[in-house]
């Protein structure tokens, strides 16, 4: 009885932080999006709504501009931050994510193949297109990562996405400027929620069914994580679920770039700052991912909206400063785990 009784006192306080700390973060990020749903060049009065002197043109930005934009921003930095946090666990490196390892580059090949062949094709099209390409990228770094020797330091990693990524970004670059594509591939390409009204941001979405797989097979991919022997030994089927892994990973990525634009950092940053705080449990850090991605987005996209009144500055800027300081302070400071 006396040690039931102890181990009731030793669990139950580290239970009160986690529930308290959820609802701090939970109510930080509702009140960020209350803010976001009247913060633009429109002026919305949120009192105007409560007490139903908003006009019929009120009414109309507010649910087929204000609403989806801020939902966007929610799905698309959730997304983004998990991605990181599942790449940086199955490539094994605190060094990696999406926009680092060739992943967004190969989807902006896709988006520039839809372009030239199917001009007038749905965003649907654009979008299976640049899932195609990013998972080939994601597939072509993999491939090189695995020809590195054991002995290279960690860093050597992210240095082989970065230039791979450079030279992707290099070769679209070129097709784009022979052809006078300039302008309309960087227009895909830069993070933007300017453009985000109902009716063409509902794919974001399936990202929630991406988090949703992620959930169900961390315990999979905590385990492919400990690498191909292990992970065999253990009964684990290591190159399925390294291939579903990635999988999840370009896929949400892609969509991610075709709806909104590239957003960079979030996937570096958040999941390192989340791991630094909880350690590697993936289950466990899921959800604080998500919600820490979606509250650093939704911060970017506000600053964005209200540094330079009426016009806006790419949230893709914004989330680069923000997130360049933040990752730079971790390195030097010898927060950042290689591993």
């Amino acid at each position: 009885m006396t040690a039931t009784t102890d181990a009731t006192r030793r669990t139950l306080p580290a239970g009160r932080p986690l529930s308290w700390g959820w609802l701090g973060g939970l109510g930080a990020l509702l009140g960020l999006s209350v803010l976001s749903l009247f913060v633009g060049a429109a002026d919305l009065s949120p009192w105007d709504f409560l007490t139903g002197r908003a006009t019929p043109d009120d009414w109309l930005t507010f649910t087929v501009s204000r609403v989806p934009r801020t939902l966007a921003v929610l799905l698309a930095g959730a997304s983004l931050a998990l991605s990181g946090l599942l790449m940086q666990l199955l490539v094994r490196n605190r060094f990696v994510e999406p926009g680092t390892v060739g992943t967004s580059e190969s989807a902006g090949v896709g988006i520039l193949i839809a372009i030239l062949l199917f001009p007038e094709a749905p965003l649907v099209v654009k979008m299976v297109l640049a899932i195609l390409t990013a998972l080939a990228g994601t597939a072509l770094f993999l491939r090189l990562v695995r020809s590195l020797p054991p002995t290279v330091p960690v860093v050597a990693v992210p240095l082989v996405g970065i230039m791979l990524a450079g030279v992707i970004a290099a070769g679209t670059t070129f097709v784009a400027y022979r052809l006078e594509l300039m302008q309309t591939i960087g227009i895909w390409m830069q993070g933007d929620f300017s453009g985000v009204l109902r009716g063409r941001y509902e794919l974001l979405w399936l990202l929630a069914v991406l988090g949703a797989l992620l959930w169900f097979f961390a315990d999979r991919f905590t385990l492919a994580s400990l690498g191909e022997e292990h992970s065999k030994a253990l009964g684990l089927s290591y190159k399925a679920t390294l291939n579903l892994g990635l999988g999840l990973v370009a896929t949400s990525s892609a969509i991610t770039l075709v709806v909104v634009g590239g957003i960079g950092f979030v996937g570096l940053v958040i999941p390192n700052l989340i791991v630094l705080w909880r350690g590697d449990n993936l289950r466990r850090n899921i959800g604080w991912t998500a919600l820490a991605g979606a509250g650093f987005v939704l911060v970017c996209d506000l600053l964005a909206r209200t540094l330079n009144p009426p016009y806006e500055i790419p949230v893709g800027t914004v989330s680069g400063v923000l997130g360049g300081v933040v990752f730079l302070v971790l390195l030097l400071t010898g927060r950042m785990r290689t591993r």
